[in-house]
């Protein structure tokens, strides 16, 4: 098993496994790629398996992550996939090995990472993180834990921020969607997509899109890569909920 580590002189020749050749998201997967350019100069990291498909994990300081949580001196895991062919082969837990190797060499006292008590689209499997040894450090209403697994267990406790663990959402009637450029598949799905299915069924719809850290740290969900609410209430994290034929099944 061989795998890359991406870095700013490379990522414009090697693919980010998500998005590879779907022309209707160019612009979303090159804003990802402009997004992990900059994230490289803040100690990030993306490793991917040597081949073509979903098979990687991106992780870096928690003090530079875009998620509203308070975890200094942790290392904070964000997409972290395995899919279709490649699972079943040691992969995950090797890429997880990956993010330990390196958070020991930079000193970290632990590593981090946000789920959901059930599955959530978009979201890694916090079950899956539960069996390699993480536990829960806090969570929110909505259903999202943040899990943490220390490297020194005289290190404090990280958790969410206030607006994260508030579970309380926008006050606009209709639709708002939070979004970032971590994701290739949010821009097209975000701004077009659940543009049509908003217009069709005649709801207001509000996007956020999270340019910054500070923007994404002061958002009210702890998944910054794509969120609907609708009427003030959680919806899902499943970016599927952008597409007519998905959105009513999701939202109901």
């Amino acid at each position: 098993m061989t795998y890359l580590h991406l870095n700013a002189d490379c990522i414009g020749q090697e693919h980010i496994c998500c998005a590879i050749s779907d022309k209707k998201c160019a612009a979303g997967y090159q804003a990802k790629k402009d997004w992990l350019s900059e994230q490289f100069t803040k100690g990030y990291e993306f490793v991917r398996l040597d081949e073509r498909g979903k098979v990687f994990i991106e992780f870096g300081p928690a003090e530079h992550g875009w998620v509203p949580l308070n975890a200094p001196g942790y290392l904070l895991i964000n997409c972290f996939w395995v899919s279709g062919r490649f699972k079943g082969k040691g992969h995950g837990k090797a890429l997880l090995a990956k993010a330990v190797e390196a958070a020991k060499a930079t000193g970290k006292v632990g590593l981090v990472t946000v789920a959901g008590k059930k599955k959530f689209h978009f979201m890694s499997d916090g079950k899956w993180f539960k069996r390699q040894g993480f536990e829960v450090a806090d969570s929110s209403p909505w259903g999202f834990e943040l899990l943490a697994l220390k490297l020194d267990e005289a290190a404090g406790d990280p958790s969410f921020l206030a607006a994260a663990r508030a579970g309380e959402g926008p006050d606009d009637a209709g639709l708002v969607a939070y979004y970032s450029a971590r994701c290739p598949f949010t821009d097209l799905h975000v701004n077009q997509s659940l543009k049509e299915a908003a217009d069709k069924r005649g709801l207001p719809l509000r996007i956020v899109p999270l340019t910054t850290q500070e923007e994404a740290m002061a958002a009210p969900c702890p998944s910054t890569v794509f969120d609907l609410f609708k009427d003030g209430e959680f919806v899902t994290t499943d970016l599927s909920a952008c597409m007519d034929s998905r959105f009513d099944k999701v939202v109901k």
